[in-house]
């Protein structure tokens, strides 16, 4: 009997390691091209201004997927979407890494992100099947899931440095092969089968109009900091996207079987913890983003020193989300340490707000960054948990869309805010390290602002347990 207790305990445990992995390379791979894209522009031909979609096709089709991808894993099955997303995932890579022309090379990172939009959810939805059931557990399994986030990111620019310096910058996507391979044969033997718990039709229409709204939102966003906030393209661009998102509203609201049935945001918690997810994303994203460039174009380091730097966070992050996060959950609850998780997130970039043209990493760089990791790592473990647990059982897919939306919406935002708010104070300025660091320092002050403004609305909109059964209770009544 323990031993077969054991072997079922094992199987979960190597199934979170399998839902890890998938979290793991869906971030590795916005990382993992930074080192290799001056091969890919001179081999392909982009200019320096299109160099940037080898990033941003894989964020607009992952971001404007993904809550059909969660919809998708409650209908036909979570284990079915993660598998077909690993394959088109595979696909996608073998497209890209192929690629003898810009637009192949394009085609190919948005076939990746379909795969990703179509994983993570999915991932999201499986975790929440094998360890929902066991509170203690969750804890754990979020924890290890939200830490292979950070891992995936440094680990990308590590692998992408060492890919393209020794063997070439395609493999910077034919790595995902293999792996994806792996995850197609271990998927049936150890994630749950069976299809969705939800009933009804796909709501075509309603997929295609968030869809392109949301698609269309994320393009607008990033764009916006190479054209200009105030050009006519930019705001035609987020108009068309405000229509659509409205038109979907409407639609989902006369819809009998809608793709994202609107109650769900009435259920207690989940939109305060999808907001809050919002607002992480839009503080910690650019403060990477930013600290990055610091460190390479003021600092002076090349990029396996400048990966090197973000490995001391990373470790932390890790640490923090897997061993201190689930205690202090247990102990204090979760709006307490997602309140104050933004608020340490907000001091350590307001510490990076002080970095120096003569500065270095020691003094400038490390304690503040730590500072800034140990506050995400507290504060994103809990409204994950919260946004995804507060769903029915049967919308997990849905929720697990949602809230990584609301993570990926949020850090394409902020990135585009901090990087309008740099560009202004000096970052654009390159080789004048007194301008360069002024922009920069405006990016984390900016950055350093959405987190307290998140740590305020965290503490006012979050509810303790008890007030969130009442509040459902009522909701039902």
């Amino acid at each position: 009997m323990d031993k077969v207790r054991d072997s079922v305990a094992s199987r979960k445990w190597l199934a979170l390691g399998l839902i890890a992995l998938a979290q793991f390379m869906v971030i590795m791979d916005t990382s993992i091209i930074g080192v290799a894209l001056p091969q890919m522009r001179t081999d392909l031909g982009f200019t320096q201004e299109n160099l940037t979609w080898v990033f941003n096709a894989y964020v607009v089709v992952f971001g404007g997927l993904l809550l059909l991808g969660g919809r998708l894993s409650d209908l036909v099955g979570a284990r079915r979407m993660f598998g077909l997303g690993w394959l088109i995932l595979l696909s996608g890579s073998a497209v890209a890494g192929g690629a003898g022309n810009v637009p192949v090379e394009l085609a190919g990172r948005a076939v990746q992100g379909v795969g990703a939009a179509l994983i993570a959810p999915a991932a999201l939805t499986l975790l929440m099947m094998i360890f929902g059931s066991t509170p203690k557990e969750l804890t754990r399994a979020l924890a290890v899931y939200g830490a292979a986030a950070p891992a995936g990111g440094t680990a990308g620019v590590f692998l992408g440095g060492l890919l393209t310096e020794y063997a070439a910058w395609p493999w910077v996507f034919f790595v995902n092969i293999p792996i994806a391979v792996l995850a197609l044969v271990a998927a049936p033997a150890l994630l749950p089968g069976g299809r969705g718990g939800a009933t009804g039709r796909l709501d075509l229409v309603g997929a295609l109009t968030v869809t392109l709204g949301i698609g269309a939102a994320v393009y607008g966003i990033v764009r916006a900091p190479e054209v200009g906030w105030a050009a006519a393209q930019t705001w035609t661009v987020l108009l068309a996207a405000a229509l659509l998102l409205v038109g979907f509203v409407a639609i989902q609201a006369r819809r009998r079987e809608p793709l994202v049935r609107l109650a769900i945001f009435r259920t207690p918690n989940l939109g305060a913890a999808n907001l809050a997810q919002f607002l992480l994303g839009a503080a910690w994203i650019p403060m990477w983003f930013f600290l990055n460039l610091y460190l390479q174009q003021v600092l002076g380091l090349s990029a396996f020193p400048s990966g090197a730097a973000l490995v001391p966070m990373t470790v932390l992050i890790m640490l923090a989300m897997i061993v201190l996060a689930p205690r202090l959950i247990a102990r204090f609850g979760a709006k307490p340490l997602v309140v104050a998780g933004l608020v340490l997130l907000a001091a350590g970039l307001g510490w990076l707000s002080l970095v120096r043209p003569d500065g270095n990493f020691w003094i400038d760089v490390l304690p503040a960054s730590l500072v800034s990791a140990l506050g995400m790592a507290l504060a994103f473990i809990p409204s994950l948990g919260t946004a995804i647990s507060s769903a029915r059982p049967e919308e997990g897919g849905l929720a697990s869309g949602i809230v990584n939306t609301s993570y990926q919406l949020g850090s394409a935002l902020g990135l585009a805010a901090a990087t309008a708010i740099a560009a202004t104070a000096g970052a654009g300025r390159i080789g004048d390290l007194g301008a360069l660091t002024d922009g920069f320092s405006a990016a984390f002050v900016a950055a350093a602002v959405i987190a307290l403004v998140g740590a305020v609305l965290a503490g006012a909109t979050l509810r303790t347990p008890r007030t969130a059964e009442l509040d459902a209770e009522r909701a039902r009544v």
